[in-house]
């Protein structure tokens, strides 16, 4: 198989995205490529918001216009491509062109200056983000702008407009 042309990161706030939840999730028995999601379960979640080392964390909006900024700065400094961002309150999308690294190291990278930049404003934040996240290969040309559409016209409020980061990859 050709390599990815691009990579969809998401990861969620610390506490925000519980196993159990509604919603589904993803754990060490879950995550395979298309495989179901956890299922809801009211006493699993439960006990995931009593086992939580600190409270959940949520992104206020001059939180998340810095942890944006921290990523487009870290996708210059490391030479990614950046083609889409939204950080929302409780999680962020990124859609990135498939680097010479795992998707895992771009997205830990991410998270790593975010989370350095969060703490030069507030040095006491506890935990900031979930473990892991979503690191999901694009292979086409419909998959990336599908992804970037997703994450850019999908995902409510921008705080400012920073609509698509590479309109050139868009027209390819």
């Amino acid at each position: 198989m050709n390599d990815p042309l691009a990579y969809f990161l998401t990861w969620h706030t610390y506490g925000t995205w519980l196993h159990g939840d509604e919603r589904g999730s993803v754990d060490r028995k879950h995550n395979g490529f298309e495989e179901p999601f956890v299922p809801a379960n009211d006493g699993r979640r439960g006990w995931e918001e009593t086992a939580r080392m600190s409270s959940a964390f949520r992104l206020e909006d001059s939180l998340r216009i810095i942890v944006q900024d921290a990523v487009i700065r870290t996708a210059k400094h490391r030479d990614w491509r950046l083609l889409a961002v939204h950080v929302r309150t409780t999680h962020v999308h990124i859609v990135v062109v498939a680097a010479d690294v795992a998707p895992e190291r771009v997205m830990n990278d991410f998270k790593a200056y975010a989370t350095r930049s969060l703490r030069q404003v507030d040095a006491a934040l506890a935990r900031v983000w979930s473990r892991h996240g979503s690191t999901r290969y694009l292979w086409t040309d419909d998959h990336v702008c599908d992804a970037m559409t997703y994450v850019v016209e999908k995902q409510g409020r921008v705080l400012y407009p920073l609509p698509y980061l590479d309109d050139e990859f868009r027209r390819q």
